[in-house]
């Protein structure tokens, strides 16, 4: 139990960080990204408004209004851009390399033309070399492209996108060996309440016991002196249930505190047939129809008593809950491709559609609000249902289907 809180913990935490960084990382490369994509607007920009050129002709105040006051105009030099410019029949009629080595002029023909083919205003183009932005700028004479190498501008914000990356790795392994080494501390007071609370139930149902015992015992020495009556009777019935009661919660507090249960290979076809043939009888009793189908030789990995007092929870809130005259259905199948074995447990249950199957597994859940119910229970048999499922490492869950309540447990199947 102390192994499951301190991963519970650490899994918790850990993913809170990662969640954390990854915002923080992913704001920091957008904010970069959003940037460079506008730097490289602006500097095509400036191209487009100059004819593909950066010189001293530049307006000074137009360079300032597109990247700020702090923006010195000298900057611009630092960029490597071309343009190709072609008349009004779509002929080349112009071609300006100067400020850019890597590039061929055979390429930059090669990228004019597929760009002026293509009909579009902005974009990104690649070569062998190199990613470029465009900007085509029409003039009734003449269409001028300008191309702006991208690998500059994109190189910081790539460096940012690494060392982001490098640095979140780095902060959430450092974190989560921290958060190992002092997880135990950490969840010290959580374990603690835990098993206080687990330790108070187990105490204070053995000390109930002993008053309990002692009203039964002298109830029965009243009978013996003065016979039965309907207090006596209506004591003793009282006494029972509580006795039971203190019993049940006792089990499941044991069953939590207990260590992992060791699962072997056990015949859960012949387990469920004794389980319900011990409860044939009594539905039957109470005048209700009981249909069981059980495939032979179904092997599962449980625990034998364990399992057995599964499936002897399970039909006895059917058998508890079906509405008179109804119908108890019971069955452990195989699915088609043998690759589950299922044990399904229903009942006939008119004002099921009304019911929240949510709560079914919560201690001390009765569907009757009042808990006044003439039905016997105390709402914590499928909570050890729901424990006992868990242990055997199956899936355990609720549906309304045909006017019936059904559980469903699914296991694996030992071939």
């Amino acid at each position: 139990m102390i192994q499951k809180f301190r991963y519970r913990f650490i899994a918790i935490s850990t993913a809170a960080l990662f969640l954390v960084l990854l915002t923080v990382i992913g704001s920091i490369i957008g904010i970069s990204i959003y940037r460079a994509k506008q730097q490289i607007n602006n500097v095509l920009v400036i191209l487009s408004q100059n004819d593909g050129q950066i010189n001293s002709q530049i307006n000074t105040q137009n360079v300032k209004k597109r990247f700020g006051p702090a923006f010195n105009r000298e900057s611009l030099y630092q960029y490597r851009y071309f343009s190709v410019s072609f008349d009004k029949n779509g002929n080349q009629a112009g071609l300006d390399d100067s400020h850019i080595v890597s590039v061929s002029r055979e390429t930059i023909m090669d990228l004019g033309r597929r760009v002026y083919d293509s009909d579009k205003k902005t974009g990104t183009i690649s070569s062998l070399m190199s990613n470029y932005a465009y900007k085509v700028t029409k003039k009734p004479d003449k269409t001028t492209i300008v191309f702006l190498d991208q690998s500059v501008i994109m190189e910081s914000t790539n460096n940012i996108m690494e060392l982001g990356l490098f640095l979140g790795a780095i902060s959430l392994a450092l974190f989560t060996l921290i958060l190992i080494a002092f997880s135990k501390r950490a969840i010290e007071p959580i374990i603690l309440a835990d098993k206080r609370q687990k330790e108070f139930i187990t105490n204070a149902g053995h000390e109930l016991k002993t008053p309990l015992s002692i009203i039964k015992a002298n109830t029965e020495l009243q009978e013996m002196m003065d016979g039965k009556s309907e207090w006596t009777t209506s004591n003793e019935q009282q006494v029972d249930r509580l006795t039971r009661l203190i019993n049940n919660l006792i089990s499941l507090a044991r069953m939590e505190e207990r260590p992992k249960v060791t699962l072997t290979t056990i015949n859960a076809s012949e387990t469920f047939k004794k389980a319900a043939d011990s409860f044939k009888t009594v539905i039957d009793k109470e005048k209700k129809s009981f249909k069981v189908k059980i495939m032979p030789d179904l092997k599962i990995k449980a625990d034998e008593n364990n399992f057995y007092e599964l499936c002897n929870i399970l039909l006895d809130n059917a058998s508890k809950y079906c509405d008179e005259g109804g119908t108890v259905t019971a069955a452990l199948t195989s699915d088609k491709r043998q690759k589950r074995v299922i044990l399904a447990i229903g009942n006939t249950y008119a004002d099921g559609k009304k019911t929240d199957y949510s709560k079914f597994f919560e201690r001390f859940y009765r569907d009757d609000k009042s808990h006044n119910s003439k039905k016997k229970g105390y709402g914590i048999g499928l909570s050890m249902a729901k424990n006992l499922v868990a242990s055997f490492k199956a899936k355990l869950s609720v549906r309304y289907s045909g006017n019936q309540i059904i559980f469903n447990i699914s296991f694996k199947p030992v071939k």
